[in-house]
């Protein structure tokens, strides 16, 4: 392996290892607020439903079910909240040490030994599956794209693998869940406006 491909591989792993910790840290953030975020918009909704009772409507009853149902399914990530945190630290660091390991393979010689950073890059190769968590939670991903392309410093990451905006900092999942989404809306004001005309 050459200098420019140990870069190059480098940065893949950074890549892998970044968003790896951001994808833990979006799980704990989640598991961490969300249960809050909906007690606290159920009791603003059952004051405000109180004081105006045109706005407690089925509609709105079935949402705060749904919600309910939500909190109910966060919280079975409760018991492994401490595990996200601890991972995504341990990702973070080993993040730290591919960077600090790119700079020091980017100052060679193009015509240097680097069979001692390669041996480096698999030994925090390892590290980083032994430290991971398989199991996140619904929506981790969308959030941890958040995380990773708009809060972290990837500017290095960014020399080797060039982001784009549209193939790399959305995800397709997200593209996919908006494509379906404007089309169903499209469809249900035509049928709302074919309605109305006739």
């Amino acid at each position: 392996m050459n200098k420019s491909d140990l870069l190059r591989s480098i940065a893949e792993k950074g890549y892998d290892v970044g968003f790896g910790a951001k994808k833990h840290f979006a799980t704990y953030d989640i598991i961490e607020k969300t249960p809050g975020l909906i007690g606290f918009s159920s009791m603003a909704f059952g004051i405000f439903a109180l004081a105006e009772r045109e706005i407690s409507t089925e509609l709105t009853s079935a949402t705060f079910i749904v919600l309910g149902v939500i909190g109910l399914y966060i919280s079975l990530y409760n018991q492994e909240k401490s595990d996200y945190e601890q991972s995504g630290v341990a990702l973070t660091k080993i993040y730290n040490e591919l960077k600090a390991l790119y700079f020091k393979v980017k100052s060679l010689g193009e015509n240097d030994n680097v069979l001692v950073y390669q041996e480096k890059l698999y030994e925090i190769e390892a590290r980083y599956y032994a430290a991971s968590i398989t199991k996140q939670i619904l929506f981790s991903n969308w959030y941890a794209h958040y995380k990773f392309f708009w809060e972290m410093q990837i500017g290095w990451l960014n020399e080797q693998l060039s982001f784009r905006f549209f193939r790399d900092m959305i995800p397709l999942s997200l593209w996919l869940t908006l494509f379906f989404g404007v089309i169903g809306l499209t469809i249900w004001l035509l049928n709302t406006f074919n309605i109305l005309c006739n």
